[in-house]
């Protein structure tokens, strides 16, 4: 690891502390897996409003696995693309509790395998459950790691590829954590507040204002 990567690790920790912090509510490994599901192309505070209501009247893996559809996307219309949500939840739950007695598997090819779930889902999971060394690839993190200079690439595959190349693998789910408060806080996708930041010293931003 590079010493500007250590510098910029240290200020993040300094910052934003060490606590590994999910934004999705959930008090189950599954209920985590649905609002990772409902999270795509959705905000987590949306995910979270619909979820509060969701698993009170689902509140076993056996309701959403035999829910009537057109009723489950009414329940999460508001995420938006609430069909294929819907139909994915309701296969990936039932997956779950025919296959998986009920318990949310730990690999990567297990995860992946599952309706509705592509790498960035099976990381948080990875990440937030099972404590596994993961790196999730979502607009935050993907916009400011190329802003630091830690990928040039846009496919998330490659940008995960490209990070865990550059960070230490103790850090790896920190720094998801650490990136999403930064870019919801200082490093907006349009005029982030470079004035402000505890980087504008050592950014290499194109953006930088």
């Amino acid at each position: 690891m590079g010493k500007r990567t250590e510098e910029i690790l240290r200020r993040f920790d300094e910052v934003y502390g060490k606590e590994y912090i999910c934004y999705l509510n959930h008090e189950t490994p599954w209920q985590l897996l649905i609002a990772v599901i409902l999270s795509a192309q959705c905000t987590d505070a949306r995910v979270n409003i619909v979820t509060k209501d969701l698993f009170q009247k689902y509140d076993t893996l056996e309701k959403f696995a035999n829910a009537n559809l057109s009723e489950l996307e009414q329940d999460i219309r508001s995420t938006g693309f609430y069909h294929n949500k819907a139909k994915n939840i309701i296969a990936c739950t039932k997956t779950l509790v025919e296959e998986y007695h009920g318990e949310v598997p730990r690999t990567l090819e297990e995860l992946t395998s599952l309706a509705g779930v592509g790498r960035k889902p099976a990381n948080v999971i990875r990440g937030n459950i099972y404590n596994e060394p993961s790196i999730v690839v979502d607009t935050h993190v993907k916009r400011i790691s190329k802003r630091l200079g830690f990928t040039k690439n846009d496919d998330p595959y490659k940008v995960e590829s490209d990070l865990m190349k550059v960070l230490p693998k103790d850090h790896w789910i920190l720094y998801n954590i650490q990136i999403i408060t930064f870019g919801r806080n200082i490093c907006f996708a349009r005029n982030p507040k470079c004035s402000e930041c505890f980087l504008e010293d050592i950014c290499k931003s194109k953006d930088k204002r």
